[in-house]
């Protein structure tokens, strides 16, 4: 019956962090490196020459220091240096930054706030199933899930942090797991106690 427990269990645990990080995905995107830099749509060189075949495709231009729509532009495609899928994308050349570390920035930005999501929320679901289920088996995957989702929160901006949060970090999650495990012995020590 144990096992059974056990498997039990591991699959709260790993259902749970399942759902979070879809449910998270559902309502707050990543940056995607198309958005900030070029596909890879350059000329084909064909016998020592530059053959594009000949039709229109949408693209933005630099013109006069001024990114500009072509609606029949290079039969090629975007370049990525003179010619863009997406005005963003000549926004970022236009401004003299580099289309990688704006997306890496976009990325920090995006890696922070999926902390700021999932630290406290990984935390309430530890402490939900510490807390509210007298199943042992089901609150103990719960917190397990609980756990995960903080690691996943904390694993995606951990390079971006400084010493002194990765500490205030790691101290946080430690009082908080102490604190939930005190409380669900001392929650199922009575109820041994009573039964």
């Amino acid at each position: 019956m144990q096992m059974k427990n056990f498997v039990l269990g591991i699959a709260i645990m790993i259902l749970t962090i399942s759902v979070v990080v879809q449910g998270v995905g559902i309502f707050y995107d990543s940056p995607d490196y198309d958005d900030f830099c070029a596909s890879s749509i350059y000329p084909k060189p064909i016998d020592n020459q530059t053959v594009c075949p000949a039709v229109c495709v949408e693209l933005y231009e630099i013109e006069n220091g001024e990114c500009v729509f072509n609606p029949c532009g290079s039969g090629c495609g975007a370049d990525g240096a003179t010619t863009f899928e997406t005005l963003e994308q000549c926004e970022i050349v236009l401004s003299g930054k580099n289309c990688y570390n704006v997306y890496q920035e976009s990325r920090e930005n995006y890696s922070k706030n999926l902390f700021l999501i999932t630290f406290p929320l990984g935390i309430i679901i530890l402490a939900v199933g510490a807390i509210f289920f007298g199943l042992e088996v089901v609150g103990a995957g719960l917190m397990g899930g609980g756990v995960g989702v903080i690691l996943w929160g904390v694993g995606s901006f951990w390079e971006y942090a400084g010493n002194l949060l990765k500490f205030v970090l790691s101290l946080v999650g430690l009082v908080a797991v102490i604190y939930v495990a005190y409380y669900f012995n001392k929650k199922f020590d009575k109820k041994k106690k009573k039964g």
